[in-house]
């Protein structure tokens, strides 16, 4: 009989189930405790920042204020993003892994397609996220088994069936959604409730933040979706983090 090699998919498909059945109604605190006591070391928290992120950062430092939390300083973020980084660790006490594209990439990639090269074709513009995001973000992954990220269903077409726990093929380890059944409304009650520092361009019109050249502030009643890209016809309007 050959024994053949069990793959890391077949190890962590099961466990994407049982986090799913068992955590669907609990409080999204005793997800987090779950997660941090079964992956210890090797799990890691990817915050942009955004209302969300500052949610899941109070709650995470609440259980261990060692848990790994990392940021993707693309060299395009607003001020204001930067501000809160250091806003944020100094409230926490703790120190957010800043993560930074290789200088090298960018630099080809500007001095062949111009500075702001995303605005000419969606082709660009993901191979602008993919240098600025994706390639830092991979960097940290090998021996990590699971990441968790602010990913609610509200946010966009594309969201609308994420589930709490989901097998990440593309990075191969378990994605974390804890929030993905709260409400906008929640959000914002929960950070006002416990005086959670947050963005201030939340306050003027920005519910999505990313890079500033991608991001705009919208109208009331717009879709949260279309301050980011909005140059961009698709409806699926992603950064390929978060890729299915």
């Amino acid at each position: 009989m050959i024994n053949y090699p069990i793959s890391k998919n077949q190890i962590m498909h099961p466990l994407v189930k049982e986090i799913n059945e068992r955590f669907d109604s609990t409080p999204t605190i005793e997800l987090l405790q779950f997660c941090v006591e079964h992956f210890k070391n090797k799990l890691f928290f990817a915050s942009s920042l955004g209302a969300e992120d500052q949610v899941l950062t109070h709650l995470l430092v609440g259980i261990n204020n060692k848990i790994r939390i990392v940021t993707l300083d693309t060299g395009r973020l607003f001020p204001e993003t930067l501000d809160l980084i250091q806003y944020t660790n100094e409230r926490y006490k703790i120190s957010i892994e800043v993560l930074f594209p290789d200088y090298k990439q960018v630099e080809h990639m500007v001095n062949e397609k111009g500075i702001n090269l995303f605005y000419d074709s969606i082709e660009n513009r993901l191979r602008c996220c993919d240098i600025r995001k994706n390639e830092p973000l991979k960097r940290i992954l090998p021996g990590m088994e699971a990441w968790i990220t602010g990913i609610r269903k509200e946010q966009s077409v594309s969201r609308k069936d994420t589930k709490i726990a989901e097998w990440d093929e593309r990075n191969s380890l378990i994605k974390i959604n804890p929030l993905v059944n709260w409400t906008e409304v929640e959000i914002w009650n929960f950070i006002k409730q416990n005086k959670i520092p947050y963005n201030i361009l939340h306050d003027k019109g920005y519910p999505s933040i990313g890079c500033a050249p991608c991001t705009r502030s919208i109208e009331k009643g717009e879709d949260i979706r279309n301050g980011r890209w909005w140059w961009e016809n698709e409806d699926t309007k992603e950064c390929g983090l978060h890729q299915k």
